[in-house]
């Protein structure tokens, strides 16, 4: 079981919300008795692998990878060559998970354009490319369906596990949000599951994420996102799913938050540590 910075707020998108400095997240996520995580987005840790490494190993944390949104569907973009230098520089921090989502190529993830047949045949092409250079380095690499970029609804899943060899990080949450069944999921191609997301998510904002009467950043700003356990995710009988077909990789707790900035003395990251530590005693029980 791991930590994700997305569960303290921290993400990629630009003017996400208060972002939280890096000693707080990794001091809170030991205290919280985790001990590994993901390493957030660029800039959250420092660039260098090795000191990447250290910053981590000072809180008792492992590192286990962490998510890269590449541009995967333009022929005129080929992400290969930039993506070596990131697969060495998690090998170099001891990190055993890429997890790559297919980005639009767009800031934020409340739009994203259709693809036509041949973008889809590159991006197949291209994450069956990146799984095998991944290999190469003994890295795993797995695709995170995720909401707003290119593989988001039960559809596009089926096409990358029809389509090509590439294995899933299962988000249980994203996979609601895009209309995906992450039970069935995990029933259906438990051998191409490498890598687990787990969210609980709130099914009525979910609906009017669909309906069109909020942005998907707003639904989450307002709190779409719950412990495990007090949404509407099937957490017990996806993780009894993957356990019965033989899991054995890493189950990262998330819950996106956007934090405010803090007024006075305030402490945002108050209610953060509250949540994490519910959604760890759901799955294990108190402490």
């Amino acid at each position: 079981m791991a930590g994700a910075p997305i569960s303290w707020g921290v993400c990629e998108v630009p003017g996400w919300g208060y972002q939280l400095p890096a000693a707080t997240v990794l001091s809170q996520m030991a205290a919280l008795g985790l001990r590994a995580t993901e390493f957030g987005p660029d800039g959250f840790l420092p660039a260098d692998p090795l000191r990447r490494a250290d910053v981590l190993a000072g809180h008792g944390l492992a590192a286990v990878g962490g998510f890269v949104p590449v541009v995967l569907h333009r022929a005129d973009a080929d992400p290969l060559p930039a993506l070596e230098g990131v697969l060495d520089g998690f090998v170099a921090s001891g990190a055993d998970v890429l997890v790559v989502a297919a980005a639009t190529g767009l800031d934020g993830y409340d739009t994203r354009p259709e693809l036509g047949e041949d973008e889809w045949d590159l991006l197949l092409r291209r994450l069956d490319r990146i799984t095998e250079r991944a290999a190469e380095r003994g890295l795993t690499a797995v695709l995170h369906p995720h909401v707003g970029t290119l593989v988001e609804s039960g559809e596009d899943v089926e096409r990358v596990l029809d389509g090509g060899s590439a294995a899933l990080c299962l988000d249980t949450g994203h996979l609601l949000i895009g209309g995906a069944d992450p039970l069935a999921i995990a029933r259906r191609a438990p051998e191409r599951i490498a890598h687990v997301h787990l969210k609980d998510v709130d099914a009525s904002w979910i609906a009017r994420v669909r309906a069109g009467e909020l942005t998907y950043s707003e639904a989450v700003a307002a709190g779409m996102y719950r412990p495990l356990g007090a949404g509407d995710a099937d957490v017990a009988g996806i993780v009894a799913a993957l356990e019965g077909a033989g899991y054995g990789g890493w189950y990262v707790l998330e819950q996106d938050t956007v934090l405010a900035a803090p007024a006075g003395e305030e402490d945002p990251s108050a209610p953060v540590v509250a949540d994490v530590r519910a959604s760890i005693e759901h799955l294990l029980g108190p402490a």
